[in-house]
């Protein structure tokens, strides 16, 4: 069931939102920092948490001066850590769940976002957020619980945004759900979408990295590459807009310029288009139900060139195939594939394996996990270990 009930996000007129970002130092955190530079008389920072307490959160703090600070990790590689900053699981979660943040916004990677999701969520916060293994590893507990407190999740992903937007205008939640036909997600195809097949294998981190189009933060790049992201968003797109998933397309769009569409079963498609930059989505969840002058780039049309649209390739994105494959298998599917994936990932941005390997540890994990019903978070965290461990030993084995 999906938990997009806009009606209920209102605004607070005039008074500053108050906002609390998890995960401020990677790329949507500290995208979303500039959206509160570009508006300081509309937003303020009451919260900061990221996974340690670096040179960089260290000027955040100095510069927003939020009541909450926290790290996941109390280690520190850089400046000592001072008093009164939270940390661990307890810490972020303490950030989440902050009395007088108005919006939480959960840029954090990786299944780390997800306990401090459910904790926002539990106590009925507007959750503006990018973290997609949430949904993916434990979409049917978030959502339950979304609609037992209250909270409204509001997507920043540029293709989830997009379909909200495209949504916005055709009625009530029961309305357009009758009205639509299918959701068509976008993909970019990632750095190597044009590198012959046989060189896949041999290609470096800092290939995989050079994203075409989008400045991402590394997971989510590789993710990119992959098109491993495309099978996330795709489970994300069900449980946020409650379509079943044969209800949910996708399509290469190189460009970047349309970042997805809602067809109608009148025949009609929606799209929104903007240039990449993952700001617009931002603002536009910070400041929902109101539009702000936009301070990014403007899009010219003009300019853009002609709009492509392609069949994706799934010889060329086995991750894609996987993930699609473990969202039609459901229960504990998804988490497993989203654990190991991530394992995977780290592996190869650290040189331990080759880029071919990332799908070929994905399918043994899957094909050795033995699913369970995702009945508690407890439940999920056992998965998240098992799949972390078990390819890790594979990777081991190779």
């Amino acid at each position: 069931m999906g938990h997009l009930d806009w009606s209920r996000v209102m605004s607070n007129g005039r008074r500053r939102r108050r906002v609390a970002v998890l995960g401020s130092t990677g790329s949507i955190g500290r995208q979303t920092l500039d959206v509160i530079r570009w508006f300081p008389d509309r937003f303020e920072i009451v919260g900061l948490a990221a996974g340690r307490y670096s040179d960089l959160f260290h000027a955040q703090v100095e510069e927003f001066r939020p009541a909450l600070v926290a790290v996941g990790d109390g280690t520190t590689r850089g400046p000592r850590l001072p008093d009164g900053v939270l940390t661990g699981a307890d810490g972020v979660a303490t950030v989440a769940t902050a009395a007088d943040a108005d919006v939480v916004v959960v840029a954090a990677s990786g299944g780390a976002g997800l306990v401090p999701t459910l904790a926002a969520v539990a106590r009925g916060k507007v959750v503006a957020l990018a973290n997609k293994e949430a949904l993916v590893m434990a979409g049917g507990l978030v959502t339950e619980m979304a609609r037992k407190s209250g909270a409204r999740i509001l997507p920043i992903d540029s293709e989830h945004s997009a379909i909200w937007q495209c949504l916005q205008g055709e009625g009530e939640l029961t309305q357009w759900r009758s009205r639509v036909r299918s959701l068509i997600l976008t993909a970019s195809g990632g750095a190597l979408r044009d590198l012959p097949l046989d060189q896949l294998d041999h290609v470096t981190p800092e290939q995989v990295l050079a994203h075409p189009t989008w400045q991402m933060g590394p997971k989510v790049t590789v993710d990119s590459a992959t098109l491993m992201n495309k099978g996330l968003e795709v489970m994300e797109a069900s449980w946020l807009f409650g379509l079943p998933l044969d209800r949910i397309k996708l399509l290469l769009h190189r460009a970047s310029i349309v970042h997805s569409m809602v067809e109608f079963v009148d025949g009609t498609i929606k799209a929104q288009l903007g240039v990449p930059d993952m700001r617009v989505p931002i603002q536009y969840a910070l400041s929902y139900p109101e539009r702000l002058e936009g301070r990014a780039e403007p899009l010219d049309l003009a300019k853009a060139g002609p709009l492509v649209f392609e069949e994706i390739d799934l010889e060329r994105y086995p991750c894609l195939r996987l993930a699609l494959e473990s969202a039609r298998l459901g229960r504990s599917y998804p988490a497993a594939l989203s654990s190991a994936n991530e394992t995977a990932v780290r592996l190869f941005l650290e040189g331990e394996i080759s880029f071919g390997k990332i799908p070929v540890l994905v399918e043994k994990v899957m094909s050795s996990h033995h699913p369970v019903d995702v009945e508690s978070l407890q439940v999920v965290l056992e998965v998240d270990r098992w799949a972390r461990e078990t390819c890790l030993a594979l990777a081991r084995d190779m």
